[in-house]
């Protein structure tokens, strides 16, 4: 096993996804302790849901088109398909993020006719939206092509600058949500502009390739991924509307900077490792070698259950401390919420390494069904535990819905059987490519 990993470029691609992911979880965390500072639990719960709908916006109306771009780069045989596939992506992805831009601002005009909102919020955030799909689309192809170094100084300069620039105008111009989200907006364009020009640069000149029609086949790959990712922003970020709704703004702000200190420990864990296996697992696959991405898999899942026990036992035992560093005072009552937040972090992250055979036989409708099960638990947890035990209950629907999740997936997609599934179910293999 170690010796078929060993023969792939791991090292390098976790040195780089480990650096960009430290990083930009540096500057977060930073970044949020001094937000919390300058601004009210109110306000910041204000742009954690507008956020949050620009999450939404990334997710469904872009996201599968950037994720089947990643899952096929590996099986082009050129820069002419390679620049091909970027288009196919590029072109769906920005129809798709206009609808979603425009879905925003039509939500910001009929919310203004029911109660007293401020559209010039709703018109941030689909600025917002637009310019963090430019960058996801930039980063996650640069993955797909295992150019980790592009990829982790992109996001990292990202990450630097957004709560740079937001701290600045709120520093100057009053702790607004208005003022947050355009430091954010001017963060994300100087980053893209500062990447795309350097990748535009480095590129091989080349024409795209008419041999292959990448259009339909990035479409019939994220197709099922759409109301997927619809039902991961409602796993992840559902449950602050329905705090929301519950309860106040201020007790949204509470929960979700906790989340946001738990989840970027856990999910900047889950994504070095994701970000390290998951393109050296495809081309294998891609390549027929099932030896080798059998290997890489077990990897991945025994290394995201390990960081997720041990995160659980770091958070035990120094939430208090943790708290204490990266929040400021008012926002400490939430600390208790820390360990199921953990859990339930832990339990996401394994459902998904879990699910990678699915998504290597491009399996994407069966992976579906995973995912309905998991929102369907949420969506039946997240309010029942809310109005029964308010934010506690919260924290506590995390595990319960994700563990339900992750057990799905594990029984639709049996990493355990790669090898005798690749034999049976993937054309053109043989005993020869276990050899």
């Amino acid at each position: 096993m170690f010796k078929a990993i060993s023969q792939t470029q791991l090292f390098g691609d976790a040195f780089w996804a480990l650096f960009g992911q430290m990083a930009s979880a540096v500057a977060l965390l930073l970044g949020t302790r001094l937000l919390t500072e300058l601004i009210a639990p109110d306000v910041y719960g204000q742009v954690a849901l507008l956020n949050g709908f620009v999450a939404l916006g990334v997710a469904v109306f872009s996201y599968p088109f950037i994720c089947a771009g990643m899952r096929i780069v590996p099986e082009c045989q050129n820069p002419a398909e390679r620049l091909g596939l970027h288009a196919a992506v590029a072109g769906l992805t920005l129809k798709a993020t206009g609808l979603a831009i425009a879905a925003l601002i039509l939500a910001g005009l009929i919310y203004g006719q029911f109660a007293d909102g401020n559209m010039i919020l709703f018109v941030l955030a689909g600025l917002l939206l637009a310019i963090t799909v430019q960058r996801e689309l930039g980063i996650q192809l640069a993955i797909g092509e295992r150019k980790q170094r592009l990829a982790s100084l992109w996001q990292t300069s990202d990450s630097i600058l957004r709560p740079l620039l937001a701290i600045g105008l709120v520093w100057y111009l009053g702790g607004n949500a208005e003022w947050v989200l355009l430091g954010y907006i001017l963060a994300s364009l100087l980053s893209n502009l500062i990447w795309i020009v350097a990748r535009r640069r480095r590129a091989v000149p080349a024409q795209a390739s008419a041999s292959r029609h990448f259009g339909r086949e990035v479409w019939v790959y994220a197709l099922p991924l759409i109301p997927m990712e619809l039902i991961f922003w409602i796993n992840g970020l559902g449950d602050r509307y329905v705090i929301g709704y519950l309860l106040t703004a201020a007790d949204v702000g509470l929960y979700a900077a906790t989340y946001t200190i738990v989840n970027e420990a856990f999910n900047r864990s889950a994504m070095v490792l994701l970000r390290t296996f998951q393109p050296a697992y495809f081309q294998a696959f891609s390549a027929n070698n099932i030896r080798q991405a059998y290997a890489v898999l077990w990897v991945w899942i025994s290394s995201v259950a390990g960081l997720g026990v041990l995160g659980l036992l770091v958070v035990l035992l120094t939430k208090d401390w943790v708290a204490s560093l990266v929040l400021a005072e008012s926002y400490h009552t939430a600390v208790n919420l820390m360990p199921a937040m953990a859990l339930g972090c832990a339990l996401h992250a394994l459902g998904t390494a879990l699910a990678q055979p699915l998504l290597a036989r491009k399996r994407t409708k069966i992976l579906l069904k995973g995912r309905v099960c998991g929102v369907v638990s949420a969506a039946i947890s997240i309010p029942l535990m809310v109005s029964q035990f308010g934010l506690p209950g919260a924290a506590w629907a995390n595990p319960l819905y994700f563990g339900i999740e992750a057990l799905v997936l594990a029984l639709l997609a049996k990493p355990w059987h790669a090898v005798e599934q690749a034999l049976v179910k993937t054309p053109g293999l043989n005993a020869m490519s276990l050899t």
